[in-house]
């Protein structure tokens, strides 16, 4: 029972830090503003807005007390500490973007992953530096299951926000429950099978500091997004369900500053 407690505890946890629904191939919170993206975005039912904005108020206050200030004192730590934690964290995801590569048809971007990975992890030192690049293989965008299975045409269901973990939708849910039945190899090399060379805590460790690492990144864009939303539920909401879409159509276009006319532009969806 304590296992699974502190399974349960360390995945909430990471997960809320992760936020990773704004993040691009870097980390960082991109603004869209396609205009397909949008009204499909708005297509999607909020089923349960009215307990939504009440764990979405209870997820913000722990952001506040406590996951805000956890970022904001690794921001302490010398930048080359950071950067290659950053790039061992990237190299890392890619045992699960590789095989959403080759279930969305992506097969030129597998390949490219998949180099990419076998030379951070052998002349990178596991992914701390990032050799790849410097030979020409650029880093490309993440994918996951709930991205493939919107690939596959599945649609998005109910949007609703859960406690902790943070906004989701139906399909997405489903394509994270994956990542636990086998979809996710460094899951199944460190929980589901005992190995001599990885424990359960180093799997735990490596997402409670992925969301770390990104909660820090993105301080200041998330503080924008607060001070110029109208309704901050309503353009988290917004921004959550319209980055879903981009990263399913494989759009690249972003808004390179973040200004109060591009939150209004959300707010007023």
């Amino acid at each position: 029972m304590k296992k699974i407690l502190t399974v349960l505890t360390i995945l909430i946890l990471s997960q809320f830090l992760t936020f990773k629904v704004f993040a691009g191939s870097d980390g960082a919170v991109d603004i869209k503003s396609k205009n397909k993206v949008v009204e499909q975005a708005s297509e999607v039912k909020d089923c349960f807005e009215t307990v939504n904005r009440g764990i979405f108020a209870f997820n913000q206050g722990l952001d506040k007390i406590f996951f805000k200030p956890v970022a904001k004192g690794y921001r302490y730590l010398p930048k080359p500490i950071r950067s290659g934690t950053s790039n061992a964290l990237n190299n890392l995801s890619n045992v699960v973007t590789i095989p959403n590569n080759v279930l969305q048809g992506q097969f030129k971007e597998a390949g490219i992953n998949t180099l990419r990975f076998s030379i951070n992890t052998t002349l990178g030192i596991a992914g701390i530096f990032d050799v790849a690049s410097y030979y020409g293989l650029k880093k490309l965008d993440k994918e996951d299951y709930g991205q493939t299975l919107g690939t596959w045409g599945v649609k998005e269901g109910c949007y609703f926000v859960l406690p902790v973990l943070g906004p989701t939708t139906v399909r997405d849910s489903l394509g994270s429950m994956v990542n636990f039945t086998g979809g996710d190899a460094w899951y199944n090399v460190t929980i589901s099978n005992d190995t001599q060379y990885f424990e359960n805590s180093d799997y735990y460790y490596s997402r409670l500091t992925a969301g770390v690492d990104f909660r820090a990144k993105n301080l200041e864009a998330f503080d924008s997004l607060e001070k110029n939303s109208l309704d901050l539920y309503a353009s988290v909401r917004s921004l959550y369900l319209q980055d879903r879409q981009r990263k399913i159509q494989n759009l690249d276009e972003t808004t390179e500053t973040m200004n109060d006319d591009d939150w209004e532009e959300i707010d007023t969806q």
